[in-house]
């Protein structure tokens, strides 16, 4: 069937087919260039996690800004006439920027202790550098000491001070995400109308539109703050920092990095193609291939509107690899028949080219199309995407390759070869002897091989570090370095008080002579909130602001007992009674309750919020195990077993998405080898050559995992996902090869001369797509992102484990087993 295809069509009418092909192809293209990235946090968050929807609600009850941080170290001391006056230009300068509305900084913040005043002063407003005059080394006391500035606003060593870029809330891109999270809901439920069917429709479109002006508004306004940095860099050491810069500067990063892929293979497969072969049909074939391949599938992503994430960043080399790799194995086996049969015409040659390798590579694709496809069973949806982008590109690519290379040869007609059999790698040629005279050393290597990667295995540990994604060069490492060290910690974490509803007395007796004024403001009704502000829940949320503040891997904690503590110095260093937060409640300007009181108390819902910042770059952090541990610890602490409390913010978002994925992998993992065994099974119809294949493949993949584990690298969003892809392009090679044996055992059924055949045969283009691959994953290297680096390494010392076990391990396994001897005798 396959074969009249190719007469009656493929062949016959070559041109055409070439025409149809190219103008299916510049209608993809056309959609390639719609593709979007999307490099947000939200890309990385469950959707149908439970502590994502408690997270959105937390979020609309505090005030809550959207703000950058820059972070400033002046060549001269921090309180100096120059430092302060490059502050307040740096900060005018700032102000200039579109979506800034206010600048923050040690000018602008109330001093409240320099010296102590009463507490009646803060009521009536309170000072700062700009507005008052003041004692600087009280000044400066008050920063290291305040427990509202410390490591916060100022680092211990006063060295390194906090500018608060504070941004405009733009509330339409919460209407449009709180309107489309609704619809989805609906939809996931089953409950949503047709009405509302187009109505989602159309929101996601606005959504992405009104999305894309604003990273547009985004990156416009970072670019000019650097612009403003750069103006002071002779007068301090300057990092901007932030989530918005992080998202903006990661989609360049993401933009970069699919172009380097991209041209950097291209230069790259240049070369090897031409050293391996020496003709120019061989180095633009491929490369031909592999750019359609690309077009294509970036085509359909642009026409189904899917976006690009810093996951699926990586779906252009792993296409590239995979394409090259079919071809070379095209490439391979159309030399192969042109030695053997010289005098076969080019008809008979393509012919037998395309016939003979459907097969295996066809099975091959199936095999690594459900290594990519485990990453459905993914919750995370980038990680879904790649698995989606990498099943559908890779069969574009087969589809492509086994039309395209047939008529590019038919056209060109037979041609001249070069003969490298000279010069053919010494380890292929000598493979066969290694499995005929080391079999035992393969077998102890093998077994020691997994020793190692059990051992190193039980090392293994899950983090997600953001500090470590980037590259100590970048912007975003510096950034985030001297925040993480000096202000306070990067990676936000909440614990939401729930305290139960009491009933309000209707009087309180005012003891405070300072307050004697006040006295009559506060005999009113039960609902008034000035009442909330009772002694049991004020020693609930000084414990647990203290016991926070105890961890070592927690930087800056914030909460309503930063103001208790700061009120107890302001009030003779007596404890501030319930009337006096209720008058500091009620009479504290806006501008400063913003500051120090509105984030931490939410009356109306009857909460308290105690935020904090990890310390990222902390290298003794295990992220599960600190929320595990404050989760058990606060049982203890709070001793009203009526009050609740529950953890929230990224901290806890992204490690629910790490051990979500974890276990999502360690499952489909199991499902990939069940799947590929019931595969391999229906391929060689043996249970013998199941187990071969099976275990060629899982002793080199283990071996990654071993040296993960040894290294110290710890699993993440993208090494996480090694061993389904890794086991996916792996079995590539084992199905060629055992495809090869038996072809090669049915002409003198002895196993020893199918295995030299085989070698011979096979083993050169497995060599070949081997080292391409093993390249092409090292370009990977090149990004600015740690973990596709360490994806990029550790897949590529995969492949070499994989190519290795399969010219050894196997055969010798394939000798020992003897697995078609059964067969043979029925």
């Amino acid at each position: 069937m396959v074969k009249r295809l190719y007469d009656t069509f493929i062949f016959r009418y070559p041109f055409l087919v070439l025409l149809l092909v190219a103008s299916f192809i510049a209608t993809l293209g056309y959609y390639s260039s719609k593709v979007q990235i999307d490099a947000s946090a939200e890309t990385l968050l469950l959707e149908d996690d439970e502590d994502l929807r408690f997270f959105r609600e937390v979020y609309k009850k505090y005030e809550n800004s959207n703000f950058l941080i820059v972070t400033f170290s002046p060549n001269d001391d921090l309180l100096s006439e120059k430092s302060l006056d490059t502050i307040k230009k740096i900060s005018s300068d700032f102000e200039q920027v579109d979506n800034i509305t206010k600048v923050d900084s040690i000018l602008t913040v109330p001093l409240l202790q320099s010296p102590i005043r009463p507490i009646s002063d803060l009521v009536a407003g309170v000072d700062n550098l700009q507005t008052g005059e003041f004692d600087k080394n009280l000044v400066k006391n008050e920063f290291l000491t305040s427990p509202l500035y410390k490591n916060a606003l100022v680092s211990s060593d006063f060295k390194t001070t906090a500018i608060i870029l504070n941004l405009k809330d733009d509330n339409k891109y919460f209407e449009f995400l709180d309107k489309r999270n609704a619809l989805l809901e609906k939809q996931k439920n089953g409950t949503i109308t047709k009405n509302e069917e187009k109505e989602l429709e159309t929101t996601i479109v606005e959504f992405k539109k009104f999305r894309d002006i604003l990273r547009q508004n985004d990156k416009k306004n970072i670019e000019q703050i650097r612009e403003i940095i750069k103006n002071y860099d002779n007068e301090a050491k300057i990092f901007l920092g932030g989530v918005n810069m992080i998202s903006s500067d990661v989609i360049g990063f993401v933009k970069s990095d699919l172009l380097i892929y991209g041209l950097s293979l291209i230069i790259i497969f240049i070369f090897i193609l031409w050293y391996i072969f020496r003709r120019a049909r061989w180095v633009f074939i491929p490369l031909l291939i592999c750019f359609i391949s690309i077009i294509s599938t970036g085509g359909v992503l642009g026409f189904f509107d899917w976006e690009v994430t810093v996951i699926s960043s990586n779906f252009v080399a792993l296409q590239l690899i995979i394409t090259m790799s079919i071809v070379i194995h095209l490439i391979e086996r159309y030399r192969e028949l042109f030695f053997k049969y010289k005098k076969a015409n080019q008809y008979k040659l393509v012919m037998n080219t395309v016939l003979s390798k459907l097969i295996p590579c066809s099975l091959a694709i199936i095999t690594t199309v459900v290594g990519f496809g485990s990453l459905v069973l993914s919750n995370i949806e980038p990680v879904i995407n790649l698995g989606l982008m990498m099943s559908l590109g890779i069969v574009i690519s087969l589809i492509i390759s086994f039309i395209v290379f047939p008529i590019i040869l038919i056209l060109i007609g037979k041609k001249d070869e070069f003969d490298k059999s000279d010069r053919k790698f010494s380890f292929i040629n000598k493979c066969s002897k290694i499995v005929e005279n080391n079999g035992k050393a393969i077998i102890v290597v093998s077994i020691i091989t997994v020793v190692f990667s059990i051992v190193g295995a039980s090392k293994l540990f899950i983090e997600n570090s953001f500090i470590n994604y980037f590259k100590k060069s970048t912007e975003i490492y510096k950034g985030m370095i001297v925040i993480d060290e000096n202000l306070g910690g990067t990676t936000p974490l909440d614990i939401i008080i729930k305290f139960k509803n009491d009933e309000i007395q209707e009087k309180i007796i005012v003891n405070n002579s300072d307050f004697d004024d006040f006295e009559n403001e506060f005999i009113l009704s039960k609902e008034d909130k000035q009442y909330w502000f009772t002694q049991d829940k004020m020693e609930t949320i000084m414990a647990v602001h203290n016991y926070l503040e105890s961890i070592p891997e927690i930087g800056k904690v914030q909460s309503l007992a930063t103001l208790l503590k700061i009120g107890k110095t302001l009030n003779n260093n007596q404890d501030l009674d319930g009337i006096t937060l209720a008058l500091i409640y009620n009479q504290l300007p806006e501008e400063y309750k913003q500051l120090i009181l509105s984030p931490y108390v939410n009356i109306d819902a009857n909460e308290a919020r105690v935020t904090m910042r990890i310390i990222d770059s902390n290298p003794d952090l295990r992220r599960d195990e600190l929320l595990h541990k404050i989760n058990k610890d606060l049982e203890n602490i709070i001793t009203n077993k009526e009050t609740t409390y529950r953890l929230s913010n990224l901290m806890v978002l992204y490690n629910n998405m790490l051990q979500s994925l974890f276990e999502s992998q360690a499952s489909t993992f199991g499902a990939s080898l069940f799947v590929l065994s019931i595969m391999f099974f229906l391929i060689f119809r043996l249970s013998k050559v199941v187990f071969i294949a099976i275990v060629s493949n899982l002793i080199p993949i283990s071996l990654v995992f071993g040296i993960m584990g040894w290294l110290g690298i710890p699993l993440d969003i993208m090494t996480i996902t090694i061993a389904a892809i890794a086991l996916g392009i792996a079995v590539d090679d084992t199905i060629h090869f055992i495809h090869r044996f038996e072809v090669e055992y049915k002409f003198d059924h002895n196993y020893m001369n199918a295995i030299k055949r085989a070698h011979e045969g096979i083993g050169h283009a497995m060599y070949y797509t081997t080292i391409i691959i093993v390249i092409g994953f090292s370009i990977l290297t090149l990004s600015n992102l740690i973990p596709t680096i360490y994806f990029g390494l550790l897949t590529g010392i995969v492949m070499i484990s994989v190519l290795v076990a399969d010219l050894l391990l196997l055969p010798k396994m394939l000798l020992m087993l003897k697995p078609y001897n059964k067969k043979e005798k029925k």
